[in-house]
């Protein structure tokens, strides 16, 4: 059975409910087994184990989420030239453009020489107050949707041995 890993940090909740989505898409795939962590509690023996990943961040202050940046410190090393080739996809709740956020993972994963499966999927939720900015979330459905499909597109392909 393939293991696809879905990493994610949130802070007002975005970013929760896009790995969620993602989470329900990967699960309707039968032969890939889920594993939806906080970036908090992932480790380098996640990765390591993971056949596949998502990784999901708000981005802040024009910048990967300070959760999601020391999950990738943390483990970066210990998977360093042990998962290249490993498909992954990226998704990003940004109050603004997410472009920073993406960047940095891209840079990240390119290092890891990890093989993009899905162009990086930005929510934009249009916070630029204090008040909007730390205000609980809501994805549209048509968001989470896509986020949804994201995750069974990238198990479908683990499953059938595409990636």
């Amino acid at each position: 059975m393939k293991t696809l890993l879905i990493v994610y940090a949130s802070v007002t909740g975005g970013a929760r409910q896009m790995a969620e989505a993602a989470a329900r898409g990967v699960r309707r795939e039968p032969g890939v087994r889920c594993r939806l962590l906080h970036a908090d509690k992932a480790g380098a023996e996640d990765v390591l184990a993971a056949d596949g990943y998502i990784f999901v961040s708000p981005e802040m202050l024009a910048a990967l989420a300070g959760q999601m940046k020391w999950f990738f410190d943390r483990t970066y090393y210990p998977a360093l030239d042990r998962i290249e080739g490993r498909p992954y996809a990226l998704l990003v709740a940004a109050g603004s453009d997410g472009q920073n956020a993406v960047r940095q993972v891209l840079r990240i994963a390119a290092g890891w020489r990890l093989k993009p499966v899905a162009e990086p999927f930005i929510v934009c939720t249009h916070a630029q107050t204090p008040e909007a900015i730390l205000a609980p979330k809501t994805i549209g459905p048509q968001d989470l949707q896509h986020c949804e499909e994201t995750g069974q597109a990238l198990a479908a392909g683990l499953a059938a041995g595409i990636f």
